[in-house]
C-alpha cells in the first residue's frame, strides 16, 4: 500500500474524534500528576490542522509533514507543541527524494522519534510519550526486518503502542511538573502516553481501512 497524501484528512479527522471521545479522561489523567491542560493544548493544534485539511491533501508528504510540524509549533502550548512539531518537522526532513512505503518510513519514523528524544532530552521509561513513540518505532523496524505483512504490522503497531501507553502507569516521572511529585507519580499513566496511543491508534484504523479499498 502506498501512503498517499490525500488520506491525511481522514487521518486529522480521525485524531479529532479519538481525543475528543476520550477528553475527559485524559484530562483526569492530567490533573492527577499535570498541569490539567495537556488535552486543551492538544485540541488547539488539532481545530487548526482539521482547518488546513484539504490544503495538506494537495501537498506531497515532505511539504506536509513541514506545514503540520510549523502548525504544531504554533498553536499548541505546553511541551507538547515543541515535541509534536519537532517530530513531524524531522519527519519532513528525514522523507526527503524517497518514496512512502512502509519500509522507508519505518526509518523516516525512527529519525523522528530521535528528534524528540534530543528535544525533550529524555529517554524511554521517563514516564513520557516516548514510551509509546520508542518501542513503535522498534517495532516497525523490526517488522521490516522481518518482512510482517502490513495487515499485520498494523494491528501489531496499536498493540505496541496500547502496551507502551500501560507501561507508564508504574513509572516514575522525571520530566515536566509530574518529577516534582516523584513517588506520587506511579500508579498514573502518562497523559502525554494516552494521547500519543489514541493517536497512533487513529492513524492505525484509517490505514487498516484503506486495506480494504478496492485499488
Amino acid at each position: 500500500m502506498k501512503f498517499i497524501p490525500g488520506l491525511l484528512p481522514s487521518m486529522i479527522e480521525a485524531i479529532s474524534d479519538t481525543i475528543e471521545k476520550n477528553a475527559e479522561e485524559v484530562t483526569a489523567l492530567d490533573q492527577a500528576i499535570g498541569d490539567g491542560d495537556h488535552v486543551t493544548n492538544l485540541q488547539r493544534g488539532i481545530h487548526a490542522l482539521m482547518a488546513q485539511r484539504d490544503e495538506l491533501s494537495r501537498l506531497d508528504w515532505v511539504a506536509a509533514f513541514q506545514k503540520i510540524g510549523m502548525t504544531l509549533m504554533s498553536s499548541v502550548g505546553g511541551a507538547s507543541g515543541s515535541l509534536y512539531g519537532t517530530l513531524f518537522i524531522a519527519l519532513s526532513k528525514a522523507a526527503r527524494e524517497q518514496p512512502l512505503n512502509l519500509q522507508n518510513f519505518a526509518d523516516i519514523f525512527t529519525q523522528g522519534v530521535e528528534a524528540v528524544k534530543q528535544r525533550g532530552k529524555a529517554e524511554a521509561g521517563e514516564k513520557t510519550m516516548l514510551d509509546v513513540l520508542i518501542p513503535v518505532a522498534d517495532y516497525m523496524r523490526t517488522a521490516v526486518a522481518d518482512s510482517i505483512a502490513l495487515p499485520e504490522v498494523l494491528e501489531n503497531i496499536a498493540l505496541v503502542a496500547v502496551a507502551g501507553m500501560e507501561s507508564t502507569r508504574d513509572m516514575l516521572a522525571t520530566k515536566g511538573r509530574a518529577s516534582y511529585l516523584q513517588e506520587r507519580t506511579r500508579g498514573h499513566i502518562d497523559a502525554g502516553a494516552k494521547t500519543s496511543q489514541l493517536m497512533i491508534s487513529a492513524i492505525v484504523g484509517v490505514l487498516s481501512d484503506q486495506l480494504t479499498v478496492p485499488a
